[in-house]
């Protein structure tokens, strides 16, 4: 197979949700190793789009690892592009291709009634179709502006494989003459797409299930214009856990969100590569291997529901991957020097992101937290006594690491003594192992804590 070349061409109208992300990141998948993956910015909508979503996109495509594989200076803006539109529609013109319509909104909206009325589609029936040359150019030098039209061949049948959902056929007669240019002046959507794509030498578009009615017509245009026609892939929608398609505009599913959270890149996109589709291997993989294992054909058709948990397991495969000094900046505020491998890798099994280091690092070496409820429960169950003993062996001079021994002959035995010591210690009943607890604190933190609970209790 020859390298493909794709792309991955958003709209910054809105922050990069897990089903865009997920395109960019299938897109990608199918030109490595050895393919080109382009950006481009679908920019012609002024009203909705803002240079600070642009950024946001460029920043989440970079965190994500993509920034190696894509061309971001080349990327084409489709803003600044409104010639080559204008040049290959006066190829249209010139073939007899397109046609300039007048029909107003209140006659077209009269017409699809009429077709929803009869259980048909709605579609544009032809109206200014055998409009004469001479009539239109006279009303357009009287100032009507009128949006101009492909002339769909009827009686055909476009075909094309869909490498996601195999072979399409779609009758022109349900089509109807379409709109390539508006009014205004500007390319519609499909048509600017279409040309971006042909010139840029795209062999592979991967995109959403929604631009599947824009396929076809796209495909009747480049074969028009004599352009390349790329191979199409649609993908399924990804929903929420909600069952609620995800949406820039509510910001819903977020990666800025994600990144916010303390999620890891490679736990992102280990979960978005299995979202829908089918990898062959349940490992933590770098995006090259996940390339290697890509196939479109493994590509689900019905939608994908975001799921939580799993994006938690990649994440907990993700920190367990790290390497142990990447979180020492974290926690550089508070542990010491000496301690800090022996703090990571003790802490290490209750990091579930990077802050959580850092957390842990203010808990066994700052200021105490406030119990929760069952750290309360703990150390009531276990009673002032048992803290009575606990400050008396370290009043004693007796040594940290001997606390549970010396509890434990005492008469405390069990989850009561060793939940009674970690809640005193920490404020909560889960974390690191208390062995490890007991090693890490400073002695005087230890003795202060524990004299607290004995002379205040919870």
């Amino acid at each position: 197979m020859n390298p493909r070349t794709t792309r991955f061409a958003p709209s910054p109208s809105g922050l990069l949700h897990l089903g865009n992300a997920r395109t960019a990141l299938f897109s990608l998948l199918a030109a490595l190793p050895e393919g080109r993956f382009l950006l481009r910015i679908e920019d012609s909508d002024r009203a909705r789009v803002s240079p600070a979503f642009e950024e946001a996109l460029r920043v989440d495509l970079r965190w994500l690892g993509f920034g190696p594989y894509m061309d971001e200076a080349g990327a084409l803006r489709q803003s600044q592009r409104a010639p080559v539109y204008d040049e290959y529609l006066e190829r249209l013109r010139a073939q007899g291709v397109v046609y300039p319509c007048f029909c107003t909104e209140a006659e077209l909206g009269a017409e699809r009634a009429g077709l929803r009325a009869q259980g048909l589609p709605p579609r544009y029936l032809g109206r200014c179709a055998a409009l004469d040359p001479q009539t239109a150019r006279s009303r357009m030098a009287a100032g009507e502006t009128p949006v101009w039209r492909f002339r769909v061949p009827p009686g055909q049948e476009v075909t094309f494989h869909d490498v996601v959902r195999g072979p399409q056929h779609v009758a022109t007669n349900l089509l109807g003459d379409f709109v390539v240019r508006r009014a205004k002046g500007e390319a519609m959507f499909f048509f600017a797409n279409a040309l971006d794509d042909a010139l840029s030498g795209v062999t592979l578009v991967l995109r959403g299930e929604d631009h599947l009615a824009n396929t076809p017509r796209q495909i009747l245009i480049l074969r028009a214009l004599g352009l390349p026609v790329p191979e199409y892939g649609h993908l399924p929608l990804v929903l929420s856990e909600a069952g609620i398609p995800l949406s820039k505009r509510d910001g819903a599913g977020s990666l800025a969100a994600l990144r916010d959270e303390g999620f890891l890149p490679l736990a992102v996109v280990n979960y978005l590569a299995r979202l829908g589709a089918v990898v062959g291997s349940d490992r933590l993989l770098p995006l090259t291997e996940l390339a290697g294992l890509f196939d479109c054909r493994r590509i689900g058709h019905a939608p994908a529901r975001y799921d939580r948990e799993q994006l938690l397991h990649w994440q907990r495969l993700a920190m367990a991957e790290a390497a142990l000094p990447d979180w020492m900046p974290l926690i550089a505020h508070r542990v010491p020097e000496a301690d800090r491998l022996r703090f990571v890798t003790a802490t290490r099994p209750n990091a579930l992101f990077p802050e959580d280091y850092r957390r842990w690092a203010d808990i066994l070496y700052g200021e105490p937290e406030p119990l929760d409820e069952a750290a309360r429960a703990a150390i009531a169950a276990a009673g002032r006594e048992f803290f009575q003993a606990a400050a008396a062996h370290l009043d004693g001079g007796g040594a940290v690491a001997d606390l549970p021994l010396v509890l434990k002959d005492a008469g405390y035995g069990g989850k009561r003594l060793f939940h009674a010591l970690r809640a005193a210690l920490t404020g909560r009943l889960a974390g690191p192992e208390l062995k490890d607890i007991l090693a890490l604190m400073p002695r005087a933190l230890v003795a202060r804590r524990v004299a607290l609970i004995r002379d205040e209790g919870c």
